[in-house]
């Protein structure tokens, strides 16, 4: 709990940003923030988060993952339709659905970081041939049709605690462990170490290949599971869920300041920022705008993040060089020496 701590008192600028946003929603469109809407509201924006925390593990890898809309969507697939095509027990066919959903996030988490890290090729391109072949091999078990999930996965999605969903204490559960990991363990200071600058880790003696293939593995196996929250939500799962979350999902790493040329990350920065875009949506649909403005939001928001982090590495970089110009501090003449 003391690394989630931390990570909150560093995620101020967001955190201040989000209730902001809830104010403001309250004084334009209270509706918004009705019982209803963030009952709504609240479970997407778990979903988003644990999706979130994926990319921004490839991220801070200075890479970025474009099969989050393949794996969030097949692994909804494939839970629909193979714990309805199995006989027998329905909680035995679905436990089996869930672990060849994750078993196939695992198989294109490993091809990413296969391409990246050994064939080297440009992450976006690995990564959006690799969604092309999970939506090839989506098509091919569902035909494009969408198959009931069992209900209950439903009903283990919707059931609440105290008022509040169960996704959004998972969503805080899975973001103290990979917090945890990342912030707290030998292995996540040379994972950040090795994204802040790979040849200086090498140097060290640390294999850097490792840790590129854990990140996008540990991404695909988070998208994993979110699709099969999302399929258990949806109830009747498309075979395109994952394609709305692919630019929300770089939106809030950015949004959570993680640099997009890698290295440390605010995890929980992310999941806010992951709520402030999941209410900044709901905000906009109240309003009765269209889609299209909602993807202006959006793309805005990607752009206000990059350009605030762009003017605070222009400011150090510029500092740096005043002190470089300035030198040493010159001694007086007749002062004490050394």
């Amino acid at each position: 709990m003391r690394t989630l701590r931390n990570s909150l008192r560093s995620s101020g600028g967001i955190l201040i940003a989000t209730l902001l946003l809830f104010l403001l929603s309250w004084l334009v469109q209270p509706e918004s923030l009705g019982q209803g809407a963030m009952s709504g509201m609240i479970p997407f924006a778990a979903i988003l988060a644990i999706v979130a925390l994926g990319q921004t593990l490839v991220i801070q890898q200075g890479g970025i993952d474009l099969s989050v809309p393949g794996v969030v969507s097949l692994s909804g697939v494939i839970v629909a339709y193979y714990s309805s095509s199995q006989p027998g027990f329905q909680g035995t066919a679905l436990g089996l659905a869930i672990a060849i959903a994750f078993a196939a996030a695992l198989a294109a988490g490993v091809i990413n970081g296969l391409l990246v890290s050994k064939a080297r090729v440009a992450p976006i391109v690995a990564t959006i041939g690799t969604n092309a072949l999970l939506y090839g091999v989506n098509l091919r078990i569902s035909g494009g049709t969408p198959v009931q999930v069992p209900a209950s996965l439903s009903e283990f999605v919707d059931y609440k605690i105290f008022g509040v969903t169960t996704l959004a204490y998972l969503a805080v559960i899975v973001t103290v462990i990979v917090s945890f990991i990342i912030k707290r363990t030998v292995f996540g200071r040379r994972f950040e170490a090795v994204g802040a600058n790979a040849r200086a880790a090498r140097a060290a003696g640390v294999v850097a290949v490792n840790y590129q293939m854990a990140a996008y593995v540990g991404a695909c196996l988070l998208y994993c599971l979110g699709g099969i929250f999302l399929a258990g939500l949806m109830s009747l799962p498309s075979a395109f869920q994952g394609d709305t979350y692919l630019i929300p999902s770089i939106a809030a790493v950015v949004l959570g300041g993680t640099s997009l040329f890698g290295g440390a990350g605010n995890l929980a920065a992310t999941v806010i920022a992951a709520v402030f875009l999941t209410q900044l949506q709901q905000l906009v649909l109240t309003t009765g705008a269209s889609v299209g403005v909602q993807f202006l939001f959006q793309g805005g928001a990607i752009i206000v993040g990059v350009g605030v982090y762009s003017l605070r590495l222009n400011r150090l970089t510029g500092l740096l060089r005043k002190l470089g110009a300035q030198g040493p501090t010159p001694r007086i003449a007749g002062g004490p020496t050394a």
